[in-house]
């Protein structure tokens, strides 16, 4: 005979899809396999990790430009060229590179006596930098041990392994956030926030924050990623029709047989009473006196996740992990049109965030820093550029050792042997090395470390310096 309680796999998508049909998990990337508290580190401090992740593959090469004269004719002849010596190509001008042009706080010997300028549109962040708030770290990107070419290019996988799936979007996007391919179900910013949830308790579900919808960055094995929306904590649909109010409270009220129906239960529950704790919180701290441009959907995020820290102590946060993202950087074409847009978006929104920061004075206690899912070429694709590896990343905040570079700086080249093929930067730097400098940061400990980086003890190094 059939048991009608038995748990089968049809009882379980008709049960989570009552709830899942009425839109009751969508404040939650909800993970019904790691629903327990974990326990690490009791901070008593606040610290926040903000990760701007810039979507389609950044181009570095006009981000972080090579401004120096040997170096700019090098960049300029390599970016010029279907379009002539004469001719712009994806090259930017030097003229206007020049109130870009960077100084460090020491003096820093980089490759070919090299130096670097930052493009008009990020004058805001030239701005930081010289407050000594803003550092880049070179050439950063998925690796799985030290890589040279001759490795790159060896057919032994085993003694040369390379992240998977090089040169695609979604997977570097995922390498980069979770250090797996698509699919995915732990992000390093969620592992980190794992062993910080005891700090935030009772409201550890408010460890890991994505203001820009799902995100693997943020999901760890333990911490659940909550999202909010730019006004504010999402509303689950149901609670604005009260027919479907009453059949939601049904659902979620009753005790099942089912274990996963009830725990699915619980997770809707917590969305709701959460719902109201945030939106409490955030009318107590009232508006920043910050402002942040308008039409800039990068900017409306980090206002959202400065408001969140705003009311950290009303929350009983200590330790804080956020997500947000800008897309469009995919430039195989019209680079020179697209592309100092989207950086004009990126300048106005993480200078608005660190100017919100220091007027909440916790400069210190946030720092920020970008992520793409790949650098591209230094050569040009027609008028853009194709999809590369390794890349330059911005850190910022009170706490970073800014006005100066860290890693190697690449050759400007397409033949030498820290790139791959038209100027594809071989990453001399790890993104595990990257977050692990971060990680420390936040109070993680070493021996922390092997368990939310699983490459980091291949590296010789780290802890980064930039923080």
């Amino acid at each position: 005979m059939s048991d009608p309680q038995k748990w089968t796999r049809r009882v379980v998508l008709q049960r989570g899809l009552s709830l899942g049909a009425m839109g009751v998990a969508a404040p939650l990337a909800i993970n019904l396999a790691a629903m327990s508290e974990a326990a690490a580190f009791d901070a008593t401090d606040y610290k926040a990790l903000v990760c701007v992740f810039l979507y389609g593959g950044n181009d570095y090469a006009n981000t972080v430009v090579p401004y120096d004269a040997a170096n700019y004719a090098l960049y300029h002849q390599i970016r010029a060229g279907a379009a002539g010596e004469d001719q712009a190509g994806i090259a930017l001008a030097r003229a206007a590179l020049a109130p870009g042009a960077l100084t460090t706080a020491q003096p820093q010997t980089l490759t070919d006596d090299l130096q670097y300028a930052l493009p008009p549109q990020l004058a805001g962040m030239k701005s930081i930098w010289d407050a000594g708030r803003l550092a880049i770290q070179l050439n950063v990107g998925p690796l799985i041990q030290p890589t040279t070419l001759a490795q790159y290019q060896s057919t032994n996988r085993v003694a040369n392994p390379l992240p998977p799936k090089l040169f695609s979007h979604n997977d570097q996007q995922s390498v980069w956030q979770s250090n797996g391919v698509e699919g995915s179900t732990t992000g390093w910013g969620g592992r980190i926030g794992d062993i910080a949830m005891s700090s935030n308790n009772p409201n550890s579900l408010l460890t890991c924050i994505s203001a820009a919808g799902n995100a693997v960055f943020v999901a760890g094995r333990d911490a659940l990623q909550y999202q909010i929306s730019p006004g504010g904590a999402i509303r689950i649909n149901p609670l604005n029709n009260a027919a479907l109010r009453d059949a939601m409270t049904a659902l979620i009220t009753r005790q099942s047989a089912h274990v996963l129906e009830n725990e699915y239960a619980v997770v809707t529950r917590r969305s709701i009473e959460m719902e109201g704790i945030v939106n409490g919180a955030l009318n107590g701290v009232g508006p920043l006196a910050t402002p942040f441009p308008a039409n800039n959907p990068l900017a409306a995020q980090l206002r959202i996740v400065a408001r969140l820290i705003a009311a950290r102590n009303a929350l009983g946060l200590h330790r804080q992990v956020f997500f947000v993202s800008l897309g469009g950087f995919d430039n195989h074409n019209l680079l020179m049109q697209d592309h100092p847009n989207l950086l004009q978006r990126v300048n106005d929104a993480m200078a608005a965030f660190y100017a919100a920061t220091v007027e909440l004075g916790i400069a210190n206690r946030v720092t920020t820093f970008t992520a793409s899912d790949f650098g591209r070429t230094l050569a040009s694709n027609a008028d853009g550029s194709d999809h590369g590896w390794g890349s330059h990343q911005f850190v910022m905040g009170g706490a970073v050792n800014g006005r100066r570079y860290y890693g190697t700086a690449p050759r400007v080249s397409l033949q030498s042997t820290d790139q791959v093929g038209q100027g594809r930067l071989l990453p001399t730097t790890s993104v595990d090395q990257f977050a692990a400098t971060l990680g420390q940061w936040f109070g993680c400990s070493p021996t922390e470390l092997a368990g939310i980086l699983p490459n980091i003890g291949r590296f010789p190094t780290t802890n980064l310096g930039f923080v």
